[in-house]
């Protein structure tokens, strides 16, 4: 269930690539999350808002090439470290084919944010929405525990990060 923001520069690309792109970077996105992006559902529930940056500065002076930034955010626990590597590069090559751009001289440009909202905070349809809601109302009733063992899998990742900073501080 990915909520995208694109910004993109106004004429960064042609009318027919940019709506390529975007429908491109959604399926990696639901791909990322795990799904097929052949599930209309999982379609039909992805938005991307497109933003038009008014100006990009690179080092207090106007970009002369386009610069890209793709935020994709998705509930806690979608993502694995392998997902977001993936994710970044997967939707850098689509900027690169878009552009008709080499991939080494495009990635520079290209900026993706994959983020993840905190489980009970993502709201829609007036509601909170958790993560195990989420994953059985996109694959099934029969897969809700799916989802609370992907969350689960977040939290232990989370868990042991923060504990080796902390034995890392303490060995400091």
């Amino acid at each position: 269930m990915p909520m995208i923001d694109a910004l993109i520069p106004e004429n960064a690309l042609t009318p027919e690539a940019e709506t390529r792109l975007l429908k491109e970077v959604t399926d990696i996105l639901i791909r990322a999350e795990g799904y097929d992006p052949g599930n209309q559902h999982a379609q039909r529930v992805s938005v991307l808002h497109l933003h038009r940056p008014a100006a990009v500065f690179v080092g207090g002076e106007p970009s002369k090439l386009p610069r890209y930034r793709i935020i994709p955010s998705a509930p806690e626990g979608q993502y694995t470290d392998e997902a977001r590597a993936t994710l970044v590069k997967e939707i850098t090559e689509a900027v690169a084919r878009a552009e008709n751009t080499p991939f080494k001289d495009i990635a520079p440009r290209v900026w993706v944010f994959p983020t993840e909202i905190p489980d009970g905070t993502w709201g829609a349809n007036g509601v909170i929405n958790r993560l195990p809601d989420i994953h059985a109302m996109l694959v099934g009733e029969s897969e809700r525990g799916a989802g609370a063992k992907r969350l689960a899998r977040r939290r232990r990742e989370k868990a042991r990060i923060t504990l080796a900073a902390a034995l890392d501080t303490a060995h400091a």
